[in-house]
C-alpha cells in the first residue's frame, strides 16, 4: 500500500534522527576512567599483592570489607573482586583469577551492576533486619549463572544493630557458594564481632605525584592541554582521593574551555599562587612586614581566602623543614619548580627553632581566622606576630649572645629604628643566606641585658639555712621533712635538686618549691632525679656525728670510769661549749664535772 502513496505525502518522511540524540550522554570523567581490572586500580600495590597470593594459592576468604577514605576505590575494588571470582573465559572452564586483561563471560555485566549474582546494597538506606533477612534467605540458593553469589554492601557501618547480628551467623559460616564484600569509610563503626569474620583491607590516600601522573594521563587521552603547575594544585587539593581529583579536573577543562592553566586552577579552588606564598614566607622570615602585609592584601583582593593563605604557609613550612630533614624529598613529582628550589634553599638557611615556632604560631593563627568576625584582619595580626616573631632569637642563640657581651665587657645601648620587623637595615633577618654569626646583633637581646639588681630575701646557700627558714617560719612539718628526707644533689640561687629517701613524700618537692617562692619573694625550681643518690639526710649526718662524739667520749677514762662507777648510766647527748650557749647554758669548769673523790692524783 505504501508504494502507491508519493514520495511527498506529508506525515511519512520522518527523516534522518538528529546528531544529538544519536551521540551518547556525556559521562564525568569519575565515571568513565573507572578501573576495569586490578591493573588499572592505582596507590593500592599492597592489596593487590596480597590478594594476588591468596588466588594463587586458592586461599579465598568468605568475606572482605574495605575502608579508606572517600574516592579511594572501595566500591570500585569490590567490583573488581566479585569479577574476579566469578572470571570465566569465554570458552568455559577455569576458577577465579586476578588477570582481568581479557574479558569475561559476566564481564560486562558485572561491570553494568546488573548481573544476577552479583548483588549491591546501599546499607545507608537499607539498615534494617528485613533487608538483613532477605540476603540470607536468598543465601541459601545456589547461583543462576555464575561460581558465586557476591554480596556487596555499601557503607555498611551504617547497618542497625539488629541487622549487624542478624548478619553474623552467616557471616561466620556461609555457604560454600556466597561471598560478601563490604565498603565503609567508618570502620570504627563496624562492631568488632563482623570485623573479626572478615578480612580487612585499608585503602591508602594516593600520593600526590602518582595522582598527578594519573591526572595527566587521562588529560592525553581526552586531548586536553594542562600545566605542569595545574596537575600539582589538583593532585594536592584532591587529598588523596581519585575521585576528587577528576571531579576538579571535569571542572577546570569546564572552566578553561578545554585547556586547564595553573592560574584558572588557583581562582577555581580560591587558592594564592604558589610563588607569591614562597614570596610571602621569605618576607616574613625576613620581618619585612611592609611588603608580608602587602603581598597578603593582593592575595587576598585576588580571591584568595585569608584562612586559605595562613594553610599555605603552614604547608610550605612543613615542605621547607621536609626538605631540610630528608633533602631527597625535592624530586617529589608533586612539587612545582619554585617549591623545589627556593623550599631547599631556605631550608639551608633557616633553624629547625625558627621553623617550628613559625609552625606553631601558624597553626594556632589558622584556628584563630576560621572562628574570626573578620578573617582578613585576623590573618593580618597573625602575620604580625610571625614576622616579629622572625627577628627574636632563640633561647640558646639568646645566651650564646649574653655570654658574647658578657665576656667582652660591652655595655649594651638601646637601639634606634623600627624595631624588629621593619625591614630596615638595622633589622636582623632571619631569613639571610650568610652565616647567622655574620649578623648585626639582635636588638631584642640590648634589651635582654638589663643592669644587675641587688638581690632581696635571705640567701639559701645550703640545705642548712632551708631548715633555718622553715624553722624561722615556724613551718615544722617543712623543717623536718627537709632534715630527714631530703637527700641534697645540687643546690643553688633559684633551683634545688635532691633526691628522696625510700618512702619519702613525692609531694615534698611542690611544697618546698611553693614555700620558698612565697618565702624568698624569688622562684625557685626544685626537681627530684633519681639519677644520683645524693649526699646522706641532715638528719642523717646529725646523727653519724652524735655517734661519733659519743664513742669519742665513751674512750675518756674519766667518762669510762663514771659509767663504770655507776651501773645502768647512758651518755644521754655530747655537746660543745658553743652548742650550749646556743641553747642557753653556761659553760662550768672542768673540774665541775669531776664531783668528790675524782681527783687527778687519787683514786676514787
Amino acid at each position: 500500500m505504501s508504494a502507491d502513496l508519493p514520495d511527498d505525502t506529508p506525515g511519512f518522511d520522518l527523516g534522518a534522527p538528529p546528531a544529538a540524540a544519536a551521540a551518547a550522554p556525556y559521562r564525568v570523567l569519575a565515571r568513565k576512567y573507572r578501573p576495569q581490572n586490578f591493573t588499572d586500580l592505582i596507590g593500592q600495590e599492597a592489596m593487590v599483592r596480597t590478594l594476588s597470593n591468596a588466588f594463587a594459592s586458592g586461599r579465598i576468604a568468605q568475606a572482605y570489607i574495605l575502608t579508606g577514605v572517600r574516592g579511594v576505590g572501595k566500591t570500585t575494588t569490590a567490583r573488581i573482586l566479585a569479577r574476579a571470582l566469578n572470571y570465566e573465559p569465554m570458552e568455559g572452564g577455569g576458577g577465579p583469577s586476578l588477570d582481568l586483561s581479557v574479558m569475561g563471560r559476566h564481564c560486562r555485566d558485572i561491570i553494568e551492576s546488573r548481573h544476577v549474582d552479583v548483588m549491591e546494597m546501599d546499607a545507608a538506606s537499607n539498615t534494617s533486619i528485613n533487608d538483613i533477612r532477605e540476603i540470607i534467605e536468598g543465601s541459601r540458593y545456589r547461583p543462576a549463572m555464575a561460581r558465586y553469589k557476591v554480596y556487596i554492601i555499601d557503607e555498611v557501618h551504617m547497618l542497625s544493630t539488629a541487622a549487624f547480628n542478624g548478619l553474623l551467623k552467616t557471616l561466620e559460616e556461609p555457604p560454600e557458594h556466597v561471598k560478601f564484600v563490604f565498603a565503609t569509610t567508618e570502620i570504627r563503626k563496624v562492631p568488632v564481632t563482623v570485623l573479626s569474620r572478615c578480612q580487612r583491607f585499608d585503602l591508602r590516600r594516593v600520593e600526590a605525584g602518582v595522582l598527578a601522573a594519573h591526572i595527566a594521563g587521562i588529560c592525553a587521552k581526552e586531548n586536553v592541554t594542562v600545566e605542569a603547575e595545574a596537575l600539582s594544585t589538583i593532585a594536592r587539593a584532591a587529598e588523596g582521593s581519585v575521585r576528587d581529583a577528576l571531579s576538579l579536573l571535569d571542572q577546570a577543562i569546564a572552566h578553561g574551555g578545554g585547556s586547564v592553566g595553573a592560574e584558572e586552577v588557583r581562582r577555581l579552588l580560591g587558592l594564592a599562587d604558589r610563588a607569591r606564598v614562597i614570596d610571602l614566607f621569605e618576607a616574613l622570615m625576613k620581618g619585612d612586614m611592609a611588603r608580608a602585609l602587602g603581598e597578603f592584601r593582593e592575595q587576598y583582593d585576588g580571591g584568595a581566602d585569608a584562612a586559605v593563605i595562613l594553610t599555605d604557609l603552614a604547608e610550605f613550612t612543613h615542605l621547607v623543614t621536609r626538605l631540610k630533614i630528608v633533602p631527597e624529598s625535592a624530586s617529589d613529582a608533586a612539587l612545582v619548580e619554585a617549591e623545589r628550589v627556593r623550599g631547599v634553599e631556605m631550608g639551608q638557611a633557616l633553624s629547625m627553632r625558627v621553623l617550628s615556632r613559625a609552625w606553631q604560631m601558624l597553626s594556632k593563627g589558622i584556628a584563630e581566622v576560621q572562628q574570626a568576625a573578620k578573617p582578613a584582619q585576623a590573618a593580618e595580626m597573625v602575620l604580625v606576630r610571625l614576622g616579629y616573631a622572625a627577628d627574636l632569637p632563640t633561647p640558646d642563640e639568646a645566651l650564646r649572645r649574653l655570654r658574647d657581651m658578657s665576656s667582652e665587657g660591652a655595655a649594651p645601648t638601646q637601639p634606634g629604628g623600627n624595631g624588629g620587623g621593619g625591614g630596615g637595615a638595622g633589622a636582623s633577618a632571619r631569613l639571610a643566606l650568610a652565616p647567622r654569626a655574620e649578623r648585626a646583633p639582635d636588638p631584642v637581646m640590648a634589651r635582654a641585658a638589663p643592669a644587675p639588681v641587688a638581690q632581696e630575701g635571705p640567701v639559701l646557700a645550703s640545705l642548712q639555712d632551708v631548715v633555718a627558714l622553715a624553722s624561722a617560719k615556724r613551718d615544722l612539718l617543712l623543717k623536718h621533712a627537709v632534715e630527714t628526707q631530703v637527700r641534697l644533689v645540687h643546690l643553688e640561687e633559684g633551683r634545688i635538686e635532691f633526691a628522696l629517701v625510700p618512702d619519702g613524700n613525692p609531694n615534698l618537692v611542690q611544697d618546698l618549691s611553693r614555700k620558698l617562692t612565697e618565702w624568698t619573694g624569688r622562684r625557685w625550681l626544685v626537681s627530684l632525679t633519681s639519677r644520683a643518690p645524693g649526699a646522706p639526710t641532715l638528719a642523717e649526718t646529725a646523727h653519724a656525728v652524735r655517734q661519733e662524739r659519743e664513742e669519742g667520749i665513751r674512750a675518756d677514762p674519766l667518762v669510762s670510769a663514771v659509767l663504770s662507777r655507776f651501773p645502768g648510766a647512758q651518755i644521754v647527748d655530747v655537746r660543745t661549749r658553743e652548742e650550749s650557749a646556743e641553747i642557753g647554758l653556761a659553760p662550768a669548769d672542768e673540774d665541775a664535772y669531776m664531783g668528790p673523790g675524782f681527783d687527778d692524783d687519787s683514786e676514787p
